[in-house]
């Protein structure tokens, strides 16, 4: 009964509500409830992703807070009932082992100083031979090599050589006949354009010709009826005065006619002279093409010859060529024995592996006996019968594997330093502390300060990440340095000029993500080594090393067996990015968006009345400054990413999102006024879009990508405006060939809105209207296809794989310490590598 109370209560709530109280429960101010939608503006959704990533670090601390508390138990428990077992086995055989724990424990030393002289001595020897036998291979392949690729290059030289030659005379050829031609053809247009001018001015003047012939008579014919009026009315003087006044004046502008009549003619007569003038240079230009003509037979001769000279070459070519062949089969012997040689060397690095697992099994074994001899001594005689042991044979420890491993599980990993015993808990936990400190003001520093790039690699990521190998941070089981290098790259992206301070760290985050995609490892393959190279590590007394060095892979970079901190910063560092990504792409559309408000209409000085001009004729160019604005928008935009050397990647990636946002806005804003679905207003944002496309032809496709692609919508939109003859289309050329990307939604809303402002065209045919109504009463059920405005993706469009894949390989290690970071102690191991 009470759960369908419940239900009905929660039927009786409104979804509309329920969304409202979420959102004023989240402090959330700026934002519209429609229908089916929740409208947020600019950096609402920011903070919902910030709530968001609050509750799941919350969720994620509790759930390592109980698993941590699981292992701590466990563990307790399984250690408390191991040592009440080793007390009770120690305690009852404790009189009886101690002979028998002496004698194997001099057995036991004896056979390890035998089998460790016996491995090095095998292994040197093998190692030696191995190493002389590949470096001679090695010299003898590189020298045949340089010298094959010697005779090879000179032989090119000369075969590029002629065939340059060749090629060259024979384009300059084709292309001094194609200028006579064009000039010709040029030239012969230019005289029949002049004779037909001078034929229509000839023509005007005959019709003045005949208008003086024809005032000539009116005259003679306004002087009878003056006549006649004199005879008529001789009574009424006055007005015939005033009627002689009037034909007067008439005559007198009938003869200011008759004078610009002659100046006419008489301008008439000068070009005519001056096309004469011109007929006669191109006849001189006429004889002077015979003589190229000449000219040109002398060197088709020429041609003949250098074929027959390209001929012997071939031949010549033929011939070494065939020498290259022999060149590349011995090569190929070559490489044949190297490959084997270095098949034996892979073979012989296995085994060295093999030893080298055996060795560090041994002294697994040497390690738990002597353990067992120092815990079987009372506590206290160990001085007496466990001192000389240890500094007999056990003087190169430096510190115990126990301590050595809390060195990785600090929060600040360091690199590892002899342990002192001189030195109380208090001292040492002092020196830690300052340490750590020190290592966190460095990074702190990295970090706050711009540090540039130094030949296009950003110096803070590599310097930070050679910090943390150092340091050995990725190894370690329990640190805060990661969160303390996120949060100094969020407080970065809060302070400062964000056009400037965001691809800063975006360049920074995505190579530093690059470096750690490339060199970190996420599975367990070295986990099993890792505490037996430890303890070799003490036992020869060279310090703690990486797993990969105990291995023997030479490289320590490009093999680093992560730890669970090192993974989630990862992912951290990852999530970063997206969000540097997203807040450029945000601020970008924030700053283009008033510009595009005007640019979806053209301005009222150029959408005046109807043109003189017919259809058929080419518009006139439109005024664009609001497009200018665009382009500098465009501009400005591509000098920040270039000067913080953004990846192309980015860039490319950027410039999509920008040009998808502007298709979006544009064509939703023309589906929804009435007012810019016009002939004028069509013409003013194709105009627009011819610029923005010769910007993307001078960006490269380096940086603009598929950016001119995300326009289709606003571009066949704005062709389907301009066309005239609109009513002879039919519905399938319209969706096939003038716009295959629009629906019929869309294609009938600009149909039914569109006039023509200009020539009073008329838009589609009554029967594509209907056939477009039929099929959208057809599609009227299913409600996803209901809406015809266009949606922005918000989506990353990529992935930590990608920009790994596209980005290219960054090594810190060519990166040296900035002046500004040399006064730190933390920094000083760079300083020696750099020296």
């Amino acid at each position: 009964m009470t759960d369908e109370c419940e239900c009905d209560a929660y039927k009786d709530y409104d979804e509309k509500m329920i969304t409202a109280k979420i959102l004023l429960k989240l402090k959330l101010e700026n934002f519209q409830l429609g229908k089916t939608k929740v409208f947020l503006r600019a950096g609402q959704i920011g903070v919902l992703d910030a709530r968001r990533a609050e509750v799941l670090d919350n969720a994620a601390k509790r759930v390592q807070g109980r698993l941590r508390t699981y292992i701590a138990r466990r563990d307790y428990l399984s250690t408390r009932a191991a040592a009440i077992s080793v007390q009770a086995y120690c305690q009852g055989c404790l009189a009886r082992k101690i002979y028998s724990v002496r004698r194997e424990t001099a057995a036991a030393i004896s056979m390890q100083k035998l089998i460790r002289g016996w491995l090095s001595r095998n292994a040197y020897l093998q190692l030696s031979a191995a190493a002389v036998l590949i470096q001679s291979s090695i010299r003898g392949f590189s020298t045949r090599r340089r010298f094959v690729f010697g005779k090879e290059h000179r032989a090119a030289t000369i075969i590029q050589a002629h065939w340059r030659m060749c090629k060259i005379r024979s384009a300059f050829q084709k292309h001094h006949k194609s200028i006579i031609a064009m000039q010709c053809l040029w030239r012969r247009k230019m005289a029949r354009r002049e004779f037909r001018r001078l034929k229509q001015e000839a023509n005007e003047a005959g019709a003045l010709r005949l208008a003086k012939n024809k005032l000539e008579k009116q005259i003679e014919d306004l002087t009878l009826r003056l006549q006649l009026e004199k005879r008529l009315r001789m009574s009424n003087e006055e007005a015939k005065l005033v009627e002689v006044g009037k034909l007067q004046s008439a005559l007198e502008a009938l003869n200011v006619e008759l004078e610009v009549a002659k100046s006419d003619t008489v301008n008439q007569c000068k070009k005519n002279a001056m096309m004469h003038g011109q007929l006669e240079l191109l006849m001189k230009e006429k004889v002077n093409m015979e003589r190229e003509l000449l000219r040109m037979e002398d060197l088709k001769r020429e041609n003949a010859i250098l074929k027959s000279s390209l001929d012997d070459l071939e031949k010549k070519n033929a011939s070494l060529q065939a020498l290259l062949l022999r060149a590349q089969k011995d090569s190929n012997d070559t490489i044949q024995k190297v490959q084997e040689v270095e098949k034996k060397c892979e073979h012989l690095k296995q085994n060295l592996r093999s030893l080298e697992e055996t060795k560090s099994n041994l002294e697994d074994e040497n390690h738990v006996l002597r353990q067992k001899a120092l815990s079987l001594s009372p506590k206290g005689n160990r001085l007496a019968s466990g001192k000389p042991l240890a500094d007999v044979y056990s003087g190169t420890l430096s510190l115990p594997y126990i301590e050595r491993k809390s060195l990785f599980e600090t929060p600040t990993p360091t690199k590892s330093t002899p342990y002192s015993h001189g030195f109380s808990d208090s001292r040492w936990s002092k020196l830690t502390a300052e340490r750590h400190q020190e290592n966190y003001d460095l990074l702190s520093r990295c970090i706050k300060e711009n540090l540039g790039f130094r030949d296009g690699k950003p110096v803070a990521s590599c310097i930070i990440y050679k910090c943390l190998l150092h340091w050995h941070a990725f190894e370690s089981e329990r640190t805060t340095i990661f969160d303390h290098i996120i949060e100094g790259i969020n407080d970065a992206l809060r302070v400062g000029d964000e056009n400037a301070i965001l691809p800063y760290w975006l360049s920074n985050a995505s190579a530093f993500l690059c470096l750690l995609q490339r060199n970190l490892r996420t599975n367990g393959f070295l986990n099993a080594a890792s505490n037996r190279s430890a303890v070799s590590a003490c036992l020869t007394g060279k310090g703690l090393r990486t797993p990969s060095k105990n291995i023997g892979l030479d490289d320590c970079v490009s093999h680093i067996e992560a730890r669970y901190p090192a993974i989630l910063f990862k992912q951290q560092l990852t999530a970063s990015v997206e969000k540097i990504f997203g807040l450029i792409r945000d601020n970008l559309k924030k700053e283009i968006s008033p510009l595009l408000g005007l640019c979806i209409q053209a301005p009222k000085t150029t959408r005046g009345g109807k043109s003189s001009r017919s259809p058929s004729s080419v518009p006139q160019q439109l005024p664009a400054n609001q497009w200018d604005s665009i382009i500098k928008f465009l501009d400005s935009l591509m000098d920040r990413l270039c000067g913080n050397h953004v990846p192309s990647f980015f860039i490319r990636k950027l410039v999509t999102q920008v040009f998808s946002f502007i298709n979006i806005s544009l064509f939703n804003s023309l589906l929804l006024r009435r007012e810019c679905c016009t002939f004028s207003n069509g013409e003013y944002v194709k105009s627009g879009l011819a610029e923005l496309e010769k910007w993307i032809v001078s960006a490269k496709e380096e940086f603009s990508g598929t950016a001119w692609h995300e326009l289709n919508y606003i571009r066949q939109a704005v062709g389907f405006l301009v066309i005239h003859q609109k009513r002879k289309k039919s519905l399938e050329e319209i969706r096939q060939d003038l716009c295959p990307a629009l629906t019929v939604r869309q294609i009938y809303r600009i149909s039914t809105m569109y006039w023509d402002d200009k020539y009073g065209t008329q838009s589609v045919s009554n029967e594509v209207v209907a056939k477009m109504r039929e099929m959208l009463n057809k599609d009227s059920q299913n409600l996803t296809s209901n809406s015809f405005l266009l949606d922005d993706d918000l989506s990353i469009p990529f992935s930590t794989d990608d920009i790994s894949k596209a980005i290219p390989a960054v090594d810190p290690m060519e990166v040296e310490l900035p002046a500004s970071l040399a006064e730190y102690p933390a920094a000083k191991f760079l300083l020696q590598h750099r020296k």
